[in-house]
């Protein structure tokens, strides 16, 4: 247990530094690329607050995942892991990962529709590919902490 408690702290601080830059991202830099995509390409223009709005929601559940994992580390470093709480944080990471999922699909049948050339398009499949991974990785160890708990629970009352 000792060494997941010193992974704890550095870990929070990259937390910080990624939820710090995805807030960058988000108020800034999302917003005022697709402002300029839309002043250098008049025929994309109506583009805009779409994939403003995508991104923007993008960005929205990676941060849902960076704040459960940072409540995940909470109940690491209190020895609570194996708890209902837990549960609940995991299912908010399933969640936020099924909603990017979702709209990353919506957006790749877009592209991959009225794309020309199909390297895009096999770029937004690998990732569509390595989001459901990710996604169904989740959900398994969700399932591994659920059995987990009970057993816990069920050692508890025993001892």
């Amino acid at each position: 247990m000792f060494a997941e408690h010193r992974a704890v702290a550095p870990l929070r601080v990259f937390l910080v530094l990624l939820f710090g830059v995805l807030l960058l991202f988000q108020v800034m830099s999302l917003p005022g690329q697709f402002a300029h995509m839309a002043e250098r390409s008049p025929e994309m223009a109506h583009l805009r607050w779409p994939l403003t709005a995508v991104t923007v929601f993008w960005v929205l559940c990676v941060q849902v995942v960076v704040v459960a994992t940072w409540k995940l580390l909470t109940l690491v470093k209190n020895d609570r892991i194996f708890s209902e709480p837990a549960l609940r944080w995991v299912d908010a990471i399933v969640w936020a990962v099924a909603a990017g999922w979702a709209t990353f699909g919506v957006v790749f049948l877009f592209v991959g529709f009225n794309a020309d050339d199909p390297g895009v398009p096999l770029l937004m499949f690998l990732l569509l590919v390595g989001i459901t991974v990710l996604g169904l990785l989740m959900v398994v160890m969700r399932a591994l902490l659920r059995q987990a708990t009970t057993l816990r629970t069920d050692m508890e009352s025993v001892i």
